[in-house]
């Protein structure tokens, strides 16, 4: 299937096209896409609103998609997607995403293991679990023995203090709202974080991780109930898809790291959002700077 090249229309990406001599149009944007619905009422977790691009950057020469394109698209912090005539947002019915790193900007088990004072340590096995350098299973089990004796109250001013939304979180999903898409929080993270984001956004349902908390209502280092592991996440998305009885075409999902991989690959529309680099190759919408109101611009 044919596929172009489309940039958000920044300094970086004009720069981009100019050093590489790429023939493009502009394509202008709608003002204010995507931002109607949107209640603007501040809360602790708000952030700052993006700059509404000007225009998209439509590469009209034949261009293959390589991965050392992508890699330098990354590299110059671009913001970019590799557009398909079977792209159309006003068709999309299921919304999945990841939480940590992409709907927030923080990975809460880090938040959590600072309270404890093993922050550095178990940040360096979520950066390896996210590459997709360590099983996930291996790495989450590890890390969530380090909480052990947290007490279960400390997790609710670790929220309030260290989750902020990713820039165009808000936007998007009222977006999605509007138009009746169903939307799924996924999280390899905790019920604790998604439970309330869930209700503040305004997501039909989440899945996570559950910590298990003994009689004293301190953590004991284990987690009850199954892993939300790469499979876990896929299997999420493909029940609301049966439920729902829509195609992949309809499907947007969104995700950072390794353990995002295998539900990426079930959505017609993969945004990755500052991806890592195994995730590359299996997306077809790349926010760099952007945040994840990229789709509001990119795919209509």
């Amino acid at each position: 299937m044919t596929q172009q090249l489309r940039l958000l229309e920044t300094p970086a990406a004009t720069a981009w096209l100019t050093a590489r001599g790429f023939p493009y149009r502009r394509l202008p944007v709608t003002p204010d896409l995507g931002n109607q619905t949107l209640d603007r009422t501040p809360t602790a977790h708000t952030a700052a609103p993006l700059p509404q691009p000007a225009a998209v950057l439509e590469v009209t020469a034949p261009l293959p998609r390589t991965h050392a394109l992508d890699h330098e698209l990354a590299a110059a912090r671009c913001d970019w997607g590799w557009w398909s005539p079977s792209w159309n947002f006003a068709a999309l019915r299921l919304f999945v995403t990841d939480m940590d790193s992409t709907l927030i900007t923080v990975e809460c088990i880090d938040e959590i293991a600072e309270a404890v004072g093993k922050k550095a340590e178990v940040a360096r096995i979520t950066e390896a679990a996210m590459e997709g350098k360590l099983d996930f299973r291996e790495a989450l089990t590890a890390r969530v023995a380090l909480l052990r004796g947290l007490p279960e109250a400390a997790l609710t001013p670790i929220f309030h203090q260290s989750v902020r939304y990713t820039p165009g979180a808000r936007e998007l999903i009222a977006a999605l709202k509007a138009q009746g898409v169903y939307c799924l929080l996924v999280s390899g993270g905790f019920t604790h974080f998604t439970a309330p984001i869930a209700a503040e956004l305004g997501f039909d349902a989440h899945v996570a991780n559950q910590l298990e908390v003994d009689p004293e209502g301190r953590l004991t280092g284990r987690l009850r109930g199954p892993i939300i592991d790469a499979a876990a996440k896929r299997s999420a998305l493909q029940a609301a898809q049966a439920k729902l009885g829509c195609t992949s075409d309809a499907i947007l999902a969104a995700g950072d790291g390794a353990n995002d991989l295998l539900m990426l690959q079930e959505a017609g529309l993969r945004l990755g959002y500052r991806p890592k680099a195994v995730l590359l190759p299996e997306l077809n919408l790349i926010s760099m700077t952007a945040g994840l109101a990229l789709p509001l611009w990119l795919c209509r």
